[in-house]
């Protein structure tokens, strides 16, 4: 009697679990799948739960000083210009851009660190990037839009990319040597911008086999001018770098004669029909994007008028930048040459791109093309 008892309620739970399998038979075969609740949870072997899944990685974040007063003009530039080459090339939701204000540059590389960016482009401010490179941060590969202070310590992951004078400095000292230049004289101001211009120009020139040049320092009073023109006769130079400010370039050039005079397109801003009238003959060093606006290599990019040189300079470097960033994604790349916005640009030593900017010579009233551009 026990038994019959006890055998009952087992007969029915077999029937129960028979009636289960074949639902759930039934359900399989008719495309169904349990509910999700239904399903006990996956654990490995010992009974742990798998990990989560890893987190996305953001292939490209833009580091820019968009909340600083004194920066926010030029890093919206620079901004504007990276997200149109982005957008033309149909990647702009691999990138993420992070504002940061004065002294706040290692909190938004450690955002972008956070994001699991694997290049990060920025800083643009020399400060900011002195401090990533004196930091402890585990950088990602790293494209900064600006230079290192000479002899600055710098992650190994750290490539520069700027808009420096040097460069137009080596452009103009080997036009120099081409043009069969012998006796060089440079113009001079004090700004810090300037000396290094100068004195990256003397560098270059040496190094092209030139003699040392000649120096004359500039003064804006009238009787100083007058005084420059005459010692720019004495000197019998063949050739003139003016290593001076937009303003002080055009209060200058047209004491200097009929002389061959250089410059830095990067000192102008704006320019009057009164001001291109007195540079007219300069001949300067000019980023494609501005001296040949219509060469293919450019076609195809967005454009916008700022009104403004300097912001259309900056607005090229962050299409420029976004190019080379593309570059960066799965690791630097053994080779690189781009004929881009800001010029030609190559991948040197030192992990730093050289860039090549377009002769151009102002000649009435515009700036035009000097042979071919090169």
């Amino acid at each position: 009697m026990v038994v019959r008892i006890c055998a009952l309620p087992i007969a029915r739970v077999f029937a129960w679990i028979a009636i289960v399998l074949l639902a759930t038979a039934a359900a399989f075969s008719a495309g169904q799948t349990p509910a999700a609740s239904d399903v006990p949870p996956k654990t490995d072997v010992d009974g742990v739960a798998p990990a989560p899944p890893e987190r996305p990685e953001i292939p490209i974040a833009l580091v820019l000083p968009l909340d600083s007063e004194a920066y926010a003009r030029a890093a919206d530039a620079v901004r504007a210009g990276f997200l149109a080459a982005a957008e033309a090339a149909g990647e702009r939701a691999s990138c993420l851009v992070i504002g940061h204000g004065d002294n706040g540059v290692v909190g938004a590389f450690e955002a972008a660190q956070a994001a699991g960016a694997r290049v990060v482009v920025g800083p643009l401010v020399r400060d900011d990037l002195k401090a990533i490179g004196q930091s402890a941060l585990d950088l990602p590969y790293t494209i900064a839009l600006n230079q290192m202070e000479d002899g600055a310590m710098a992650s190994p992951r750290i490539y520069t990319f700027a808009l420096g004078v040097e460069s137009d400095a080596r452009v103009i000292a080997r036009r120099m040597r081409d043009t069969a230049a012998q006796n060089v004289l440079i113009v001079g101001g004090e700004t810090p911008l300037m000396k290094r211009f100068a004195g990256a120009f003397a560098t270059s020139w040496l190094l092209e086999g030139g003699g040392a040049p000649n120096a004359l320092p500039f003064d804006a009073a009238p009787d100083a001018l007058t005084a420059l023109k005459r010692n720019v006769i004495k000197s019998n130079a063949d050739a003139i770098l003016l290593a001076l400010d937009g303003a002080s370039a055009v209060r200058g050039k047209p004491y200097l004669g009929t002389v061959t005079t250089y410059a830095s397109g990067l000192v102008f801003e704006r320019q009057t029909p009164a001001t291109l009238r007195d540079l007219d003959g300069l001949t300067i060093v000019e980023i494609p994007w501005l001296a040949t606006p219509d060469a293919p290599e450019l076609a195809g990019l967005p454009r916008r008028d700022y009104g403004n040189a300097a912001l259309e300079r900056l607005y090229a470097l962050g299409v420029d930048a976004f190019r080379v960033a593309q570059a960066f994604r799965f690791g630097p790349p053994d080779h690189f040459t781009l004929d881009g916005a800001t010029g030609r640009l190559t991948l040197a030593e030192g992990r730093q791109f050289m860039r090549e900017g377009r002769l151009a010579i102002y000649r009435a009233g515009q700036l035009v093309p000097l042979d071919g551009g090169r």
